[in-house]
């Protein structure tokens, strides 16, 4: 598993975010505080407070291509 800090900070960043994510096969999740949502999931994502940084888990050590789809948001 691999953790990450994500930033979405516009609307278009979720969207665009969601299919980068959406692409990748294996599981990802989005943690904020004590909620934890599919990565996947858009409606779930705008259930978060999208003014924090988010974590992002990839269940996969395989993620590599992921991760630089991610760039953007990484930080």
């Amino acid at each position: 598993m691999k953790k990450l800090s994500v930033r979405l900070k516009e609307i278009k960043d979720v969207y665009d975010f969601v299919a980068a994510v959406t692409a990748f096969p294996g599981e990802v999740d989005i943690v904020s505080g004590r909620y934890r949502v599919n990565a996947k999931s858009i409606m779930g994502i705008f259930a978060l407070d999208l003014t924090q940084s988010l974590d992002l888990e990839i269940f996969d050590d395989d993620c590599e291509e992921l991760i630089a789809a991610l760039q953007p948001y990484i930080g």
